[in-house]
């Protein structure tokens, strides 16, 4: 069984923010750290509309603009998305911040305190570019729900993820699930999985399906085709849906009775789309539905490396039992 959430996740906290020292940089460097680079914003164009005329177009303008109205303007973001009163954090089936309710201002000092923090620790300017072009919506809108994400990660103290189910079918199953394909397929053992094939977008489809066929701790498992199965994220303040690769259903020790249902995301080339899919299951989607305490215990998982996802998920597992974080 796996929830249906209508992708709104609702969120009860009061915004603190702390940056892990040297020790975790690895680890902050997809959590925090925003990068600015000309390859995604060009700073000079060339435009040539009539022969033998050029005309040079540069953004050097924006310098003069202050950092401080580029945090105000990322503060002011997170609060009309993320903070109203009637709604503190709640988003829309679309995946988008529902945006109603009053905007809590009072909490502007503590949210410009945060941004100015991360603007000077995690901003980093690649070659000609500068803070100023985090004025850009786009690049504002990827700041703010970074930063937001990070409040949610590190708030200390009382706080509490909430996933508003969808009012029907509030949760989903795969069983009766078939679909068509022309993909090559893996067959699957029915002991572990009862669709009977996997569809291989890629070589390592069939040798994870096979590394969870061989586990004694995998009960049970799917692939994500066909399932329905999507978290609704964000992403430079637009919609879309995530749409993880499996779901597996583990016994860590707790008896059949109560198996853990594991996310698990194969990772294959590093994307700023990937990883606010990423970040939006495993600080908002898993605490949420967690929250609940109607649809089982939920825990989501990156490997990079089917290779040796074996290791990967028993040293995931492993984490869990001690309350270490993961090496």
């Amino acid at each position: 069984m796996k929830p249906s959430t209508t992708g709104r996740v609702c969120l009860t906290l009061a915004p603190t923010f702390s940056v892990s020292g040297q020790g975790q940089a690895k680890k902050n460097e997809l959590t925090l750290f925003f990068h600015i680079s000309t390859q995604d914003i060009p700073i000079h164009t060339e435009n040539a509309p009539i022969v033998g005329e050029i005309a040079i177009h540069s953004l050097e303008d924006l310098k003069n603009r202050r950092e401080q109205e580029v945090a105000f303007n990322i503060a002011r973001l997170i609060l009309e998305r993320y903070f109203r009163a009637d709604d503190v954090g709640v988003l829309q089936e679309s995946g988008a911040p529902k945006n109603s309710g009053d905007v809590q201002v009072w909490l502007f000092p503590q949210v410009l305190s945060i941004v100015r923090r991360w603007m000077d620790e995690c901003v980093i300017c690649y070659d000609d570019t500068f803070k100023q072009l985090l004025l850009f919506m786009q690049k504002a809108s990827e700041a703010a729900e970074k930063i937001y994400r990070a409040i949610v990660a590190n708030t200390q103290g009382e706080k509490r993820l909430r996933a508003l189910i969808q009012r029907y079918d509030s949760a989903g199953t795969t069983a009766g699930i078939t679909f068509d394909t022309t993909k090559t397929t893996w067959q699957t053992s029915p002991e572990k999985c009862h669709i009977n094939l996997v569809p291989c977008d890629s070589n390592w489809e069939a040798k994870f399906a096979g590394t969870l066929e061989s586990m004694r701790e995998v009960k049970a498992y799917a692939k994500n085709q066909s399932l329905g199965f999507k978290i609704p994220y964000t992403f430079e303040g637009k919609p879309g849906n995530y749409y993880p690769d499996y779901i597996v259903r583990i016994d860590e020790g707790r008896g059949e009775d109560d198996l853990l249902n594991l996310i698990v995301e194969i990772s294959g080339q590093e994307l700023k789309q990937k990883e606010a899919k990423v970040e939006t299951a495993l600080k908002m989607w898993v605490p949420g539905v967690n929250a609940e305490g109607a649809y089982g215990r939920w825990a989501f998982v990156e490997i990079d490396n089917p290779w040796n996802a074996k290791n990967a998920i028993r040293g995931f597992l492993k984490t869990i039992a001690t309350g270490e974080p993961a090496a």
